[in-house]
Order: C-alpha cells, then structure tokens, then sequence
C-alpha cells in the first residue's frame, strides 16, 4: 500500500498541478448494501454451501482523497444471518461486524491523469486491513481481516458531488481468536466473504468552492517573463510619474508662497480716484476671466453684509474691475459681471435689501495694483460718507 500510493502520488505530481489540498478539503461520506456469501462452508451440519449461505449486507463509509490517484477510507460493515443453524445460541439477526481501514486508489487518474474534474465514470481500487467480531457462535470470536474490492464509480451532477458506484470485494479473514473447540476446521475461510453491493458518496465542499480538486492554472516560462517584463515597464512609469508629481508638488509650494506673499502685501490705493474716506476695506478678487466668486471670498462679502446691518442707512456702491490684457469690450463685460455677482450675493445670500445696493462696472485697470491678479476685483464705498 505505501509504494503504491508513493508510486501514485509521484505519477499524479507528473502529471498535473492542483490546488492546495487543505485537511477540510476532499472529504465525503457514503452508505452501502448489497449481499454476502461466505467463501467456504465447513459446517455439514449447517447445510450451507458456497453462494447458499447469501444474505444481506450494509455498510457505512468516510473518506478523504489525498490527491487525485490516492486517499484514505474508514468502513463498518454488517453481515446479516444466512442461516437459522449457524447461530449456535446467537441472539442476533447480525452474524459479523467488520470494521476496516483502507487505501484508495484511483485507476482512471493514475493512468490517464486528472483533467481538473472527476470523469462520469472512475475504476478505484481499494485494500486494507480491519477487525471483526462474529456474533455465530458460542465462543465469540475476534479477528483481524483484510479486504481487496474495485468499485465501478459514476460521478453524478454538473458538480460531480454525488459518486454511485458497483463494488465487488473480498472481506478475507487473517487472524482469529476465541475458536479453541474449532483447532481442526479452517475458520478463516469460514469467515471470508465475497460481497458484491451498491453504494452512493457525497463529496463535501471544498476551500476551492468546488467538491473536487482543482487544477492550478499554471503558465510558461515564456508567459512569465513577458509577464515580468510588463510589470517592470509599468514599474518605470510609475517612477516616472513619482518624480512628475514631485515636480508639481513643488510648484504648487512655490505658487502656494508667492500667493501668501501677494496677500500680504498691501493694497494700493493712491491712484484710485474716490473719496478715500468712503471705501470699505473689504475687497473680492476674482480668477482670470471669471465672474464666478470663489468660496474664500465670501468672508470680504459677509463682513459688508455685517457693516451694512449695523448702518441701516447705508448705500452701497459696488465697484467691478478687470485686468488689462484682453479686449475692451470683453473686460468691459467682465467688470460688469463682477460686480453683479457681488450685489447678487448681498440680496439673496445675506439679505439685504436691493434697494441699498449699486453695482458699476468699471472695465480694465491697471491702476489698483501692478499685479494683474490685484486688477480683477470688485471694491465696496459707502456713498452716505461725505
């Protein structure tokens, strides 16, 4: 059994590579019956003969297949009474209990490999060693048994998860105790049996979300170095964009400085020709082209949404501008639509009231600051100031 089960498990390796066989893996369990008759009748008395002493048989079986040609299997089998005169003061219908340990080996896997199902139809073969317990006579007797049996198997389902099978066996006995007013009669043939039954096994399911091994999809040296090679072209553009977004992260630093530096420096107003003691120190500064006003900017908003509750008599002048580049009239619109922005915000964000509120576009600029970015604005006066 142990060389031919190194023997099917070198063959197996050869042939195909499965998935990982975890100790959950691969197990099933099966009940069988079928008839028995004794190899040998001794007992002249009895007035059975071979294939005359046949009787009923059942039987229950758990398993686990280790790889695809070979497994393990434990069995008990129930040997029913042929006849009335064997039982010699026995209180049972039952004439053997037979428990045995046996090596399985798959014959359809082992000579034409697993092709990553179960075939519809498997030749196992099976062997091993068990005990019995005779129930027939007045000295009860023990033993250790043997047994060699081929089982005809049909896998069934679209799952393979149910297995029939034909089996046909010879449960041989070896060794027995308990006979000593027997010496002369040959009782290991006496408690030899052939049996042929039918039996059904369920395959539980595996880690492999199937209930029978699975191939392993392996690749070739040629699919893994073009694999290789992939994974280290996209290793270099993942470094190049590394170092790209390096980059941008210290321009944006830089950009990020030279705009905390430009809100920091103060505004200029010398050139701007208003009353100076009219102008709200709030302003909203726009992006390029846009008359859309970023979230930031609605504190400067807030605050003269503020001023203007505290003084309800104030009037309110909104001031758009545009920076110099671009067309006139293009400028001129934007400068227009800043400062609507921003008394629209008033009226319907802070709720003032419409009436309060002028807006005047007052075109391109490049007289509020040398920066372009301080020309695209809209500044607040309180026309009630003298």
């Amino acid at each position: 059994m142990i060389a031919a089960a190194t023997f099917a498990a070198n063959v197996s390796a050869q042939n195909t590579v499965i998935t990982s066989n975890k100790f959950g893996d691969n197990w099933y369990f099966g009940i069988n019956g079928g008839v028995a008759t004794h190899v040998k009748e001794s007992y002249t008395d009895a007035g059975d003969g071979f294939m005359k002493s046949m009787a009923p048989t059942v039987g229950l079986r758990i398993g686990k297949n280790l790889t695809t040609v070979f497994g393990l299997a434990a069995e008990g089998n129930v040997f029913t009474q042929s006849n009335e005169k064997w039982n010699n003061g026995s209180k049972t219908f039952i004439e053997n209990l037979n428990v045995n340990l046996l090596g399985t080996f798959n014959l359809s896997n082992l000579f034409g490999t697993y092709k990553g199902e179960p075939r519809t139809f498997e030749l196992i073969a099976l062997g091993g060693f068990g005990w019995d317990h005779d129930f027939n006579h007045m000295s009860k007797v023990n033993g250790v048994s043997s047994k060699i049996a081929l089982d005809f198997a049909f896998n069934l389902g679209s799952a393979k998860a149910v297995q029939f099978y034909i089996e046909p066996a010879l449960n041989y006995a070896l060794i027995n105790s308990g006979y000593d007013d027997f010496d002369d009669i040959k009782y290991d043939l006496n408690r030899s049996y052939l049996t042929l039954k039918a039996g059904l096994n369920f395959k539980f399911g595996n880690s492999n979300g199937t209930h029978n091994f699975a191939v392993a999809q392996l690749r070739d040296q040629n699919e893994i170095d073009q694999l290789n090679a992939k994974i280290n072209e996209l290793r270099s553009e993942n470094s190049a964009k590394d170092g790209k977004l390096a980059a941008a992260n210290r321009s944006i630093a830089d950009l990020q400085t030279q705009l905390t530096a430009c809100q920091n420096r103060p505004m200029p107003t010398a050139k701007v020709v208003v009353k100076q003691n009219s102008q709200l120190q709030p302003i909203v500064i726009f992006g390029a082209g846009k008359t859309t006003i970023d979230a930031a900017q609605y504190a400067s908003i807030e605050m003269v949404a503020k001023y203007m509750r505290n003084h309800k008599d104030a009037q309110i002048l909104i001031k758009g501008y545009a920076s110099p580049e671009g067309d006139e009239a293009k400028n001129k619109a934007l400068a227009d639509g800043r400062a609507e922005s921003v008394k629209t915000a008033l009226i319907k964000r802070y709720k003032i009231a419409a009436d309060r509120i002028t807006a005047e576009g007052q075109g391109a600029t490049s007289e509020l600051s040398e920066e372009n970015d301080f020309n695209r604005v809209a500044m607040f006066f309180d026309t009630t100031v003298k």
